[in-house]
């Protein structure tokens, strides 16, 4: 592991310390742009269903006009350290940024792997879509 990505999980540590001290925030992440921009994010737990660490990080690097992220780490609360994104951040993260870097591994044994490295035979989201149909674009109606 290179000192750029030691440092990155660093960052994701410091906000999971500062900013995970509740059960609606357990996770924090830290994304790293190619000329070293760092963005951060937390979970947002909610009984429906909310976004991971890793993509409000996402989110957070796109509002600043980001469109490429090199690394990724994501830290639990409570001293858990580094966390492996789960299947769903896996997928969009394959499909975001597929040269994407992820930080893995327990404390004493962390490494960097490709995004393809955990998400083997991956679905490829344009591979399946069905060619629009041909003919006339229907004009949308007014609503009334």
């Amino acid at each position: 592991m290179r000192d750029t990505d030691r440092a990155l999980v660093q960052a994701a540590t410091a906000v999971a310390k500062l900013r995970c001290r509740s059960e609606n925030h357990t996770v924090a992440a830290a994304a790293r742009t190619a000329d070293g921009r760092v963005f951060t994010g937390v979970n947002v737990y909610h009984f429906t269903g909310g976004p991971c660490a890793e993509v409000v990080a996402v989110g957070a690097a796109a509002t600043q006009g980001v469109t490429e992220l090199e690394t990724i780490v994501a830290v639990g609360d409570r001293g858990r350290g580094v966390i492996p994104p789960c299947g769903r951040c896996r997928q969009v993260l394959r499909d975001y940024f597929p040269s994407i870097r992820v930080i893995v591994g327990p404390a004493d044994a962390l490494r960097v792997v490709p995004i393809g490295d955990l998400l083997p035979d991956t679905y490829v989201w344009a591979d399946h879509q069905v060619d629009a149909p041909a003919g006339p674009v229907p004009t949308p109606r007014p609503h009334d």
